[in-house]
């Protein structure tokens, strides 16, 4: 009974520690909830994507079906998401923009093709076997800064947390994602690479993403994605 007791227990305390990422913070302050970010399948329950090669694993909102209002933001701004509890597990978090096409309204844009290119990271931090920690756990809000030279025009924002405290086999990693609607004004003439499709960037068995975090303590970590375009 005691066993059982545990057993609940523990799976209701897997469940709470879950999260979404449901505002856009611009400029130090947090929008209302879902009101940039597209709502998510999750955004009752909060539990995660697994499957790295679903169309969830893009916006997370083929349930929803979600649009947003698209908020205007400068290059050179800082902009990022809010959780409304916090991130509780270990993990890391990566940040990817893809600019709609000419004449494409973001809002009825579904980010599919070779468009995304990351813009903000938060690794795992190791040294040498001894211990690994993970910076992004706790954390509220995940900002970064708009490149200057980003060009104008509509984008959407996603991002992807990825807990690895059930990473040990295949699809054991669970991914919080969420994608938002921007407008960038004043932009540069860069130009964001590499390019990725989402999904069809991870397999799934990637070292960053297959991975036992306690043991034995990895020596290194590998961030899952592409280098970030830092303009």
């Amino acid at each position: 009974m005691k066993l059982l007791i545990a057993f609940v227990l523990s799976l209701t305390a897997a469940a709470s520690a879950h999260y979404t990422f449901a505002s856009l913070v611009v400029n130090g302050q947090v929008t209302p909830a879902w009101q940039y970010v597209r709502r998510t399948n999750n955004y009752q329950n909060n539990g995660p994507v697994t499957d790295v090669r679903s169309q969830d694993f893009r916006c997370y909102n083929s349930q929803t079906r979600a649009t947003a209002q698209t908020q205007t933001v400068s290059a050179g701004s800082r902009i990022g998401f809010n959780s409304p509890g916090s991130i509780s597990h270990p993990s890391v978090t990566n940040i990817y923009m893809a600019r709609a096409p000419n004449g494409v309204d973001v809002a009825s844009w579904d980010g599919s093709g070779q468009v995304w290119f990351k813009v903000h990271e938060i690794t795992a931090v190791t040294d040498g076997g001894r211990s690994i920690q993970f910076p992004s756990n706790g954390m509220r809000n995940v900002e970064f800064t708009i490149p200057s030279s980003l060009p104008s025009g509509q984008y959407l924002v996603r991002i992807e947390n990825v807990a690895l405290h059930s990473a040990q086999g295949q699809g054991g990693a669970q991914w919080y994602i969420s994608c938002a609607q921007v407008e960038v004004t004043g932009g540069g003439g860069g130009n964001p690479s590499p390019l990725v499709s989402i999904p069809g960037l991870y397999q799934g068995n990637e070292p960053g993403i297959m991975i036992n975090i306690y043991y034995p303590v990895p020596t290194r970590y590998v961030q899952p994605g592409p280098a970030v375009w830092r303009g």
